[in-house]
Parts: structure tokens; sequence; C-alpha cells
């Protein structure tokens, strides 16, 4: 019986070895070489453009680290724990770096690494919340510094080709491309404040690419990648930037004096829901103080007498661009700078007057 089972197992190897043999003689037998690579020919301008672009810009790029101190239970003794990262990018040759003032806020440390791996302890020069706009400087020579061209957003068009460079979920050196999808967008700063006037891309922009630059198709800053729109966290198609004309007057304030300088006239203002309390549509004078250049144009604020309210002018224009809100009024305001007399539209007694306002310094 044995005998038999073994014979079986015999005649059955027999008969693989039969017919594999040939086959493999026959494929042994081919000429198997490398195939000849095909000739590709010229790269199209458009690539050659985006290559060139991640070529010039992407050492001005750099990768930023926010450490937190933490104390160990039951011990004096602090850890220093990565707890986000972002992107930021060379202003100048003397070491300042523009990124989101959410990439650093909660800082108690921050690292910034150049493109060539190095890496550099960082100060806070200043910021400006509302904007989402900080300055960092760092130490590092000057030839390691590559400032950005800058460019500007006012003439910016729907449908223009743009350019991200970042450090996506820490993926150091990314460039992704799209256009703008649209303009005059709005979004709400970590202070609670409304940014106007955002571009809306779909650009890739993810975690990580906070700070980094938005770039036109000439190489040219035109915008701060600053958030998502997304649920899950992630690219969704609709990212938004902050344009390069207000980082553009931001950050030299920011660098001089250590934070913006805000152009005000010098009077407390009521808030919307007061406003719409009181069927208001603009802003309500509440009151003015002395020597401001509100009282020297003669605003009139919100009084009582024998009991009575009697409500100040209503601010409804600047220049004349209406204004409904507080935030709206602060936005065209900081088009100005202190010292630039502006005209106001108000509204006094349901009688309308356009007063003429020299803007200052306020806190």
């Amino acid at each position: 019986m044995k005998g038999s089972r073994l014979a079986l197992i015999v005649l059955i190897c027999l008969g693989i070895w039969v017919a594999v043999n040939p086959l493999e003689n026959y494929f042994q037998g081919i000429d198997a070489e490398p195939r000849a690579v095909t000739a590709r020919g010229n790269l199209a301008q458009d690539e050659l453009n985006t290559i060139d672009i991640f070529r010039s810009n992407s050492p001005s790029v750099v990768y930023i680290t926010s450490i937190a101190l933490r104390r160990r239970l039951f011990s004096l003794n602090a850890v220093e724990i990565p707890q986000g990262t972002g992107s930021g990018f060379v202003w100048d040759t003397k070491g300042s770096i523009v990124t989101n003032y959410h990439v650093i806020s909660d800082a108690n440390r921050i690292q910034v690494t150049m493109a060539d791996d190095s890496t550099w302890r960082a100060s806070l020069v200043g910021a400006s919340p509302d904007k989402d706009i900080a300055v960092l400087r760092i130490n590092a020579p000057a030839n390691l510094l590559r400032p950005i061209a800058i460019g500007n957003s006012d003439d910016l068009l729907v449908g223009q080709k743009v350019f991200a460079i970042g450090n996506p979920f820490g993926l150091d050196q990314t460039i992704t491309t799209g256009i703008i999808s649209a303009l005059g967008r709005e979004i709400k700063a970590i202070t609670g404040r409304i940014i106007q006037g955002m571009i809306q891309t779909d650009a890739a922009i993810n975690p990580g690419n906070s700070g980094g630059p938005l770039l036109d198709s000439a190489g040219r800053l035109i915008g701060v990648n600053t958030a998502i729109y997304s649920p899950s966290g992630a690219y969704a198609g609709i990212g938004f930037a902050v344009p390069v004309d207000t980082v553009n007057r931001t950050v030299p304030q920011i660098i001089r004096h250590g934070h913006v300088i805000k152009p005000g006239i010098g009077a407390t203002l009521a808030d919307e829901r007061l406003a719409r309390r009181l069927g208001i549509n603009g802003i309500l004078i509440l009151s003015v103080e002395r020597n401001s250049p509100a009282e020297k144009a003669g605003l009139k604020p919100t009084t009582q007498y024998r009991g009575e309210v009697i409500l100040g002018d209503i601010i409804t224009a600047v220049n004349d661009i209406k204004v409904s809100s507080y935030d709206e009024l602060r936005t065209e305001l900081e088009q100005f700078g202190v010292g630039v007399e502006v005209i106001l539209t108000i509204l006094r007694s349901d009688s309308r007057y356009d007063v003429r306002v020299r803007l200052a310094a306020i806190n």
C-alpha cells in the first residue's frame, strides 16, 4: 500500500516536471533587455514656469515649529513639547520672518528651519492678531536669507493661476498649484474680528501650510496662506490667504514699532447689538475724547438731557464707502495712515453732513 502511494507521488511529480520544463526552457530562451527609452522632448512652458517659481522661491520659505513648556507631574523639571508646525517666509536680510499669528500664538519657544536644513531659535518681534500676521527674528547670516519677491493684490482676477509653497503635515518644501477661486472673502481671525478682502484659492492648503506664501505666476507674493474650510481639517478645495497689500502695510509697522499703529478718530462707538436695538443703520458715537480728531472736527457724542437720551452723530460712510459696523469702519480707516485726512459722512438729526477728520494714532 505504501509502495503504491510512493509510486503515485513520483508519477505526479514527474508529470509536473514534464509540463513545466518546456515552458521554463521557452522563457529562458527569450532575449529580455531593458526597453528603449522614448525621447520626451522639451518640457511645456507652463511646467518650466512652475519649476522656475519653486526653485526661485523655495529658499525663501521656512518651516516653523511652535514649542510649549510642560512640567512633569511630581517634578520641577520642564519639558519642551512641539505643539504645532507651520510655514513662513523671509521678509528681509535682517532676519525678519513673516508667518501667521495663530501658528505661534501659544508658543513658549519658536524654532525656524531654513531651506538648507539649518535651525534657528526665533524671537517674536510683534504681531497683528486682527490680521493673523506675526513677525519673527532669527540671527541667521545674510547669505542664508533670501527675501521673497513682493507683488500686489489690488488687481488680482478670479481664475488667475497661483502657487502655494509650505510644509503641509510636516512635509517641508511642498508646492501646490491652483487658481484664485474668489476675491473679497471674509473670515474670522483668532481675536474674533473679521478679516476682510481675503483671497480664496483651490490650491491645496493643509495643516502646516499656514503662514506660507501664495504666489502669482510671476513668482511674486500675493498673499499669506491662513486658513482652510474643511469639516475634516484637511484639504477640501477651499483655502484663504491674507492679501499682500494688507501684509505690506502691516509688517513694516510691526518691525518698526513691535505692533501696528492703528489710525482712529478718538471716539467711543456703539457696538452692533446696541445699534440694532436702537434701529440705527451706521456707527453711533457714544463719547468723544478730549483734544481728539473727533472733538476737533466737531463730532457730537450721545448725551442725556433731563433723563432723555439724545443720540450723537451716526457715521455712515468713509470717503463715500458705506460702513455699517465698527469692524467695517476700522477696516476703512486702516487703509489710511496716521495724519491722513478722511471725509466722514454722518447722520445728525435726520440730516447728512460730510465732516473732514484728520486721523490720529489710537491704542
